[in-house]
């Protein structure tokens, strides 16, 4: 296989080592934050879930993508990824949470400003618009999810120690989930933009079947369990312990609500069951499990009364969602020309 390919292939295993260095954090970043797991017993749960999820359900949301820019040469899907990665890279070494998917995002539409192809508004608007609902509809399940857990609790009236038990098993079980849903949605991210100049080929495997997209998948979700380990620890505090002080049943509501909602945004099969029967489903986009995560946690906090919230870190996280496409698209709008023009390789066909 052409060595050229896995040297272009790194920009998103860059990529993916990013997302996993920033979303680890939107997992179990409040679980371990709150003292209720450590970090080994999280993050082992939560990659061996990432990889399931990417293999097995990251075509849905990857396909849309590809729509949105059919980036058709590997120097230029190398060039996406790694103006994603940098900008990931550098929100992240400044401790904010931010989103992956707007990274990804930018850089193809930098790409398309490159090589003059037509951006596809309704696809845009679709992914822009998973943007708002995305962390809306996270709070709304947030607060729905800590007022029925709270009159559980009232009305159970559960020992703490058996409480404290109960906990940490739904932590774990929630990190798997959490792990599941963000490697089925977000490898799109990490591997969507190499799927269509990929040369792997498919192949059987003690009698499964793997495409060649699966094949980047599998790639792209070990770098994302290589980030976790590596470099998520940053992150975690941020949401463990920064933005809201939080209790550990508070802790598993978020990374139920964010998950939850990753999860809508990423199955098919429950897509293609509404459809039939003529029910509106939720688009299968790639969306930010941080703008998930902060809903969820704002929802709360609302609920709450809004008193517990650092709203100083929020907006500063705010601003970073909204400069990430943009700073995306134009280093790869740039580096596009100069990966042509001085490297002389075919950023686009």
């Amino acid at each position: 296989m052409d060595i050229l390919f896995f040297i272009f292939l790194s920009s998103g295993l860059f990529l993916g080592w990013s997302l996993g260095a920033n979303d680890a954090a939107n997992i179990f970043g409040t679980a371990v934050g709150s003292k209720m797991l450590r970090f080994k017993t999280a993050a082992l749960v939560s990659c061996l879930f990432i990889i399931i999820g990417a293999v097995f359900s990251g075509g849905g949301a990857s396909a849309t993508l590809n729509e949105l820019g059919r980036v058709n040469a590997i120097a230029g899907a190398f060039m996406v990824a790694l103006a994603a990665a940098l900008t990931v890279y550098w929100m992240v070494s400044s401790g904010l949470l931010v989103s992956t998917s707007q990274a990804i995002v930018g850089g193809i539409i930098g790409w398309n400003l490159y090589s003059g192809y037509d951006t596809d508004l309704s696809i845009l608007s679709t992914i822009v618009s998973s943007w708002v609902l995305c962390p809306l509809l996270s709070g709304i399940i947030a607060v729905l999810t800590y007022f029925a857990v709270r009159k559980i609790l009232h009305l159970t009236h559960i020992h703490l120690l058996r409480q404290d038990s109960y906990l940490r098993c739904g932590l774990i079980i929630i990190a798997a989930f959490g792990g599941y849903a963000l490697g089925a949605n977000n490898i799109a991210n990490v591997m969507g933009v190499f799927v269509d100049s990929s040369p792997f080929q498919s192949i059987y495997f003690h009698g499964f079947y793997f495409s060649n997209s699966q094949m980047l998948f599998l790639l792209g979700a070990i770098a994302i369990c290589v980030g976790i380990f590596t470099y998520s620890q940053k992150t975690i505090k941020t949401v463990g312990n920064n933005l809201m002080s939080m209790t550990p049943t508070i802790a598993w509501i978020i990374v139920f609500s964010q998950s939850l909602v990753l999860f809508l945004f990423a199955s098919q099969g429950l897509k293609n069951f509404l459809s039939s029967y003529g029910l509106p489903s939720l688009p299968l986009v790639p969306v930010s499990s941080s703008q998930a995560v902060i809903g969820a946690i704002i929802g709360i906090g609302l609920a709450k009364g809004g008193r517990d919230i650092s709203w100083h870190i929020v907006g500063k996280i705010f601003i970073g969602w909204i400069a990430t496409p943009l700073i995306s698209a134009a280093i790869c709008f740039i580096s596009l020309f100069f990966l042509e023009n001085v490297f002389q390789q075919k950023v686009y066909m």
